[in-house]
């Protein structure tokens, strides 16, 4: 058993402490660390948590854990990580790493210096249809993948320290686009380099500094290519997808809005219907499992059995510092309106990657660009000659 000290008792402290005290089982939140006690206390009363505390230090050097969570707002991650890490306890951090790439890697230095676990708790790439998707991806069931897209918009977060630039690191990008950058990576392979990114971003609808709307592409050095899009303006609750498109297949995922459940009341169904819902009347789009089905679940069975076996989990602090690096290049793009070179101090992955370009052989004059059935039932071939170029049309004999 894992005893856990989680930092932090907002919306993520609770989906946290729900996925492992009543879907993990053998692992407990031990202690409760919030800035203010009272939070603090109610929140270890809530999940019969021993012991409450607002002071940090005494949070994370107590003997009565072994693992520290951290699930605070962005402006604290440095600090919290820092003192957990000099413990030499275990160490989970909630995405983003950090507010930017720099402060991403003191963390991933910090911790690596002490020598002790840690993982990025990024859990849309733990979702059930994630991880089947990925599996088959592995498999070769798409080919090469060429492109990924992943989508999160939603009318805006929850607490007021997301709308405070200097706070959060950023806007919509640094809040959600952090997800959608590490499922493309994912797909894509996370050891292909991220090389460069164009963006556009606005602030169409919120009084704010940061952006609440952008999209994002961004190149990797085998050609293919990761497209984002948040938004905090969008309307109607969460929406969550993405489409995975390679050589051989597609791949579309639809994680939430459309859960699979709907139901429409004019009364009501009282209380809670799913993140970011915006009413609870008319048409409602339940979740049977919410820690499930944005990846808690599955999350904390790789992390925390990583732990116990000496593995290295799938998602670390360095997968984490490669993805604030992406955001900031994004940011410096969405300003200058040009792609933007991803600033890499750290790469861990493979150079010199071939290209996923893939020209198909008709015959040995020709390639094939494309074969389609007909409405009378013939295959009409386009092929182009090797050596001229020139594009041709065959019927298909």
């Amino acid at each position: 058993m894992r005893r856990i000290c989680m930092l932090g008792t907002g919306l993520i402290g609770m989906f946290y402490t729900k996925a492992l005290q009543e879907h993990r089982g053998r692992d407990k939140v031990t202690v409760a660390y919030s800035r203010s006690i009272e939070r603090a206390r109610k929140f270890a009363g809530e999940w019969a948590i021993p012991r409450a505390t607002d002071n940090l230090e005494e949070a994370v050097a107590g003997s009565d854990s072994d693992v520290v969570m951290v699930g605070l707002p962005n402006y604290l991650h440095e600090a919290a990580v820092t003192a957990a890490a000099r413990t030499g306890k275990a160490v989970l951090c909630t995405k983003p790493l950090g507010r930017n790439a720099e402060e991403a890697r003191r963390m991933l230095d910090v911790v690596e210096k002490a020598g002790v676990f840690h993982a990025y708790l990024e859990d849309l790439v733990y979702t059930p249809k994630t991880l089947k998707a990925l599996q088959a991806v592995r498999a070769g069931a798409l080919g090469k993948v060429l492109w990924v897209r992943s989508r999160e918009t939603h009318p805006g977060p929850h607490s007021d320290w997301f709308w405070n630039q200097e706070l959060s690191g950023g806007g919509a990008i640094i809040d959600m686009g952090c997800h959608c950058i590490e499922i493309a990576r994912n797909f894509i392979g996370k050891d292909i380099r991220p090389v460069e990114v164009s963006c556009w971003a606005d602030t169409q609808v919120h009084p704010i500094e940061a952006e609440d709307h952008a999209v994002g592409l961004v190149k990797y050095e085998n050609g293919a290519v990761g497209q984002f899009e948040v938004s905090w303006a969008f309307r109607g609750g969460m929406d969550l997808r993405d489409e995975v498109a390679g050589t051989e297949g597609t791949i579309w995922l639809n994680h939430w809005l459309r859960t699979g459940m709907e139901m429409f009341t004019a009364v009501g169904q009282g209380g809670y219907v799913a993140e970011k819902a915006e009413g609870s009347t008319g048409w409602l789009f339940p979740v049977g499992d919410e820690p499930s089905a944005l990846g808690y679940t599955d999350m904390f069975a790789d992390v925390l059995d990583a732990l116990d076996t000496g593995r290295t989990p799938m998602e670390t602090f360095y997968d984490g510092y490669v993805v604030n690096a992406i955001i900031d290049a994004a940011y410096r793009a969405a300003k200058s309106r040009r792609w933007e070179p991803v600033q890499l101090d750290l790469w861990r992955g493979r150079v010199g990657v071939p290209n996923v370009a893939a020209l198909r052989d008709y015959d040995q004059d020709h390639y094939l660009i494309k074969e389609e059935k007909m409405p009378d039932g013939v295959a009409k071939l386009i092929l182009r000659n090797k050596t001229t170029g020139q594009v041709i049309e065959r019927r298909a004999t």
